[in-house]
């Protein structure tokens, strides 16, 4: 795992050069969720808003919704695909997201319209860390993880 001002990021993730991870599952799903450095720079996580289970998302559209005391926004997808799954511990403690974004926070599972192509827009590996690196310099972030 890549570290950059006390950001963790894992090289085996796809990126969307901004603030979205992606994992593709063995199964032919996707799970998302939002990097180290989008939740510090988000600060304190306070609700998340979910799509249902069974809902069909296009791609460029919120699979979710975060909001903290600095900061609202949506999570897009950069496919389209069906929420198979989604994290309800979110729903109830929302800033896990400050304390484990990259695995006990994810956001969302989804099964892509078009697997073959669904990553297309996405980038790892070394690419993606330098773009990240350049994301993290260019907002200034030092990360920071959230206690209980």
């Amino acid at each position: 795992m890549s570290q950059y001002h006390g950001c963790e990021l894992p090289e085996e993730l796809y990126y969307d050069l901004d603030y979205v991870w992606a994992c593709p599952e063995g199964d032919g799903t996707i799970t998302m969720g939002i990097t180290d450095p989008a939740q510090s720079f988000a600060g304190r996580i306070l609700r998340v808003r979910i799509k249902p289970v069974g809902k069909v998302v296009p791609a460029g559209r919120q699979v979710a919704t975060l909001e903290s005391g600095k900061w609202a926004g949506g999570v897009p997808l950069p496919f389209e695909g069906k929420v198979v799954a989604r994290n309800e511990a979110l729903l109830e403690t929302p800033h896990l997201l400050n304390i484990d974004p990259y695995h006990d926070a994810w956001i969302a599972r989804l099964a892509p319209t078009d697997p073959e192509h669904a990553l297309d827009s996405m980038h790892t590996g070394e690419e993606a860390i330098k773009a990240l690196h350049a994301w993290i310099d260019r907002y200034g972030i030092q990360c920071m993880r959230c206690t209980e």
